[in-house]
């Protein structure tokens, strides 16, 4: 007997290659590596460190192969963007305005998201062209816990409905607008909820990063979706049983530290043996992440600008582009 879970996986990603087609160009990671050119590389060691999220093993090898061709691409991609709005600006008689460049990078929990876009935060803003980068988090416009909690579906956090769709399109309509300053709300990852009163300004960036599970998610119906705002986009994939390892190797790092902390949310957790930590970790990744992965993120992977496909060891193994 089939398990349902891997039927309905298996389909997805048969489904999502079907529906790619021949919409992207395939690189694998020396051909991708080829593409840097002479983009240097102004990351040190130190800072990859600080960088590099919670059991992520990425070093300066990867950086230099898989993420300084990517700043080269999205420096042109950027650049392109502006000569477009400046044609736009020419042909209406307006004066031109720089109107920000929002990315958009997509995945699952625990498959590194996070870390790329604190790594490409930090390599754009040291181009010349487009020195103030901003990354915001889809984290910060979930509901708080009070509302998923009234609303009954705590349990559910991390998937689409648990997220303000309308504060956060908002946000970023504003932004891409050109307003002076935008804010958005900020999450405590420690104490697992909404921080009240508490905010980040954006003042007018050349780039906005925005990064989270669900941000490409189409809108429903007469509604415009946060990517539509997008001028490129990335999703970080890899296979489902990978992702499932690096969680469960990530639950427990965390157990020793974060977790481990007074004010944490998950500090009984901190207390549970290393079986039944495993076992918790399992169980949550089975009834809830994967299956927000399955039904939720991975259906979008074919709307990315470019796919970084990972392997069992977290480096990239390939690359695919989107050719329009």
């Amino acid at each position: 007997m089939h398990d349902p879970a891997s039927v309905l996986r298996k389909a997805i990603e048969y489904s999502s290659d079907v529906a790619d087609g021949d919409a992207y160009v395939e690189l694998s990671r020396n051909q991708w590596r080829d593409l840097r050119k002479n983009t240097p590389l102004t990351l040190t060691e130190a800072e990859l460190e600080e960088l590099r999220g919670v059991d992520d093993p990425i070093d300066l090898a990867e950086v230099t192969d898989i993420y300084l061709p990517l700043t080269r691409l999205l420096n042109l991609h950027f650049t392109g963007s502006r000569q477009r709005s400046a044609a736009v600006g020419a042909f209406l008689g307006e004066p031109e305005e720089r109107v920000p460049y929002v990315l958009g990078i997509a995945g699952s929990v625990a498959v590194g998201k996070s870390t790329t876009a604190r790594l490409l935060h930090t390599l754009l803003a040291r181009w010349p062209e487009h020195p103030r980068v901003d990354l915001v988090t889809t984290d910060s416009f979930l509901y708080p816990n009070k509302v998923l909690e009234e609303r009954g579906i705590m349990h559910r956090k991390g998937f689409p409905e648990s997220y303000d769709r309308r504060a956060l399109v908002g946000f970023v309509a504003d932004v891409k607008s050109g307003r002076a300053s935008v804010d958005a709300p900020v999450y405590s990852h420690l104490e697992y909820d909404i921080v009240p009163g508490a905010a980040q300004t954006v003042r007018r960036p050349d780039i906005l990063i925005v990064e989270g599970l669900n941000v490409l998610q189409p809108a429903p119906p007469t509604a415009l979706a946060v990517c539509d705002y997008f001028d490129f986009s990335i999703y970080v994939d890899a296979a489902v049983e990978d992702i499932r390892n690096w969680y469960v190797d990530r639950f427990h790092k965390l157990r020793r530290t974060a977790f481990s902390d007074p004010r944490s949310y998950f500090k009984n957790i901190a207390e549970l043996s290393d079986e039944d930590a495993t076992e918790f970790a399992r169980n949550v990744w089975r009834d809830i992440n994967e299956v927000n992965l399955v039904e939720n993120i991975a259906p979008t992977r074919a709307r990315a600008g470019l796919i970084l496909s990972k392997g069992p060891d977290h480096s990239v193994r390939q690359v695919r582009l989107r050719r329009t």
